[in-house]
């Protein structure tokens, strides 16, 4: 592994550790939800309808980790701290192996 490589690696799970100020800052500062990361009903609540668009295909796609927290609404600080890193790692990983993937499909498509 190169050194740019160790530096991107060691520069990607820090940011993953800073994940949980997605959760820490709004509650210090009694913020509302993440500007733009708003499920339906909120975005009812803002417009005061649901664009037909986004009703239609609302219900496609499911989180596999809603809110990135194991633990649920009622869950503690630390449930949810912890599951915002886990998330993240678990997210940098997922892209790593596709990336890694994909450029072996490419490299081998090439020859």
């Amino acid at each position: 592994m190169t050194s740019f490589q160790k530096k991107t690696w060691i520069g990607l799970f820090i940011m993953a550790l800073l994940t949980p100020l997605g959760v820490v800052l709004p509650k210090w500062f009694n913020a509302e939800d993440a500007w733009g990361e708003w499920g339906i009903d909120k975005i009812e609540k803002l417009l005061g309808y649901i664009p037909a668009g986004m009703k239609k295909v609302s219900e496609i796609w499911k989180a596999p980790i809603p809110d990135y927290n194991f633990g649920g609404e009622s869950a503690s600080m630390a449930t949810r701290i912890a599951s915002y890193i886990i998330s993240g790692v678990i997210g940098i990983l997922l892209i790593s192996i596709a990336a890694y993937a994909l450029s072996k499909f490419l490299v081998k498509r090439e020859k």
